[in-house]
């Protein structure tokens, strides 16, 4: 007798992992990468020659000269001192270098962490605008609830109604307040939200900043008041600085990093934008010339595409074949 599936018995369509997916996020820098490696590494012997061109292809997903350098140099102490003979084998030492040098950014952000355990726990926002800042924001924001955190958001880029109105949306499809203004001061509306998390027993508070250039220097003084009102409003605050970065720019993250950090007092990043780029390799550049904690990376649209940064599961994912 033949039997017919019901609709709710219909078999489940199992959801790749999230290793996978960043694998698959990170295929244009793999692309990138691995077909001049899958050549590199394919030669008969390791040379100079093989050596030179494996710095250019790091130079090209964006590594940068002082990362690709140290990469270079570490390698070939490795070969020396390991022996190795086969270019096969480097593919290896190269994930374990790329790990070695990422490692220092991995420190995931733990709210629940004895010297964090301050609630509301204030976590402010920064970014260009068009970085994925408000969609980091909302992603965040889902990351956290599923953790068990009452999260409240505050609409601080007051000057742009777009982004109040998308942060809006991201609060009601996760069943989030968002306290929010029509035009205003941007500290303002932080403050206030403040105030209202503090009455709500609220656990994580968002706040979100208008997008500027590093080179708007009023913009950024903007940026850096709505810093001080938190500070006034909570001491201890903010607990967290997050600057959100679009891999797409490459290097141009280094001075972006430099100049919010003058301004605001970075303390963490968020990687946006790793699948629609090949320049995946500006991790490494970060390492090297302005190692902030990198707390998150994204690599697709979906609410869950944003996940803690692991150093050696990037490299995997980045070198591996």
């Amino acid at each position: 007798m033949f039997g017919f599936l019901k609709k709710n018995d219909a078999p489940e369509v199992q959801k790749p992992s999230w290793t996978e997916r960043l694998k698959a996020g990170l295929s244009r820098t793999r692309a990138a990468l691995n077909t001049p490696l899958a050549e590199l590494f394919s030669r008969a012997k390791i040379d100079d020659e093989l050596l030179e061109e494996l710095e250019s292809t790091l130079l090209m997903a964006d590594c940068g000269i002082d990362a690709t350098q140290w990469l270079l140099t570490e390698l070939r102490a490795k070969v020396k001192k390991e022996r190795i003979e086969a270019p096969a084998a480097l593919r290896e030492a190269l994930i374990d270098l790329l790990t070695q040098l990422l490692t220092p950014l991995e420190q995931p952000l733990d709210l629940n962490h004895p010297t964090q355990n301050q609630r509301p726990f204030i976590i402010m926002i920064a970014g260009v605008n068009g970085a994925g800042k408000t969609t980091s924001i909302g992603k965040l924001a889902k990351y956290f609830q599923n953790d068990g955190h009452a999260v409240l958001l505050a609409a601080g880029d007051t000057f742009r109604a777009a982004a109040r109105e998308q942060l809006t949306e991201w609060g009601r499809r996760n069943d989030i307040t968002v306290i929010a203004q029509d035009g205003g001061d941007p500290a303002a509306v932080v403050f206030d939200a403040i105030s209202a998390a503090r009455a709500r027993g609220i656990d994580v508070l968002l706040a979100d900043t208008a997008g500027r250039l590093p080179t708007q220097l009023n913009l950024m003084e903007e940026i850096a008041k709505v810093r001080r009102v938190i500070q006034k409003a909570e001491p201890t605050g903010p607990h967290e600085v997050l600057l959100v970065l679009d891999a797409n720019i490459g290097q141009n993250a280094i001075q972006q990093v430099k100049a919010f950090d003058k301004a605001i007092n970075v303390t963490g990043l968020i990687v946006t934008k790793l699948d629609g780029t090949a320049k995946g390799g500006v991790l490494a550049a970060i390492a090297r010339q302005c190692p902030k904690p990198v707390r998150f990376i994204g690599i697709g649209e979906g609410i869950d595409d944003l996940q803690p940064f692991q150093a050696r599961e990037f490299a995997e994912a980045l070198f591996g074949q």
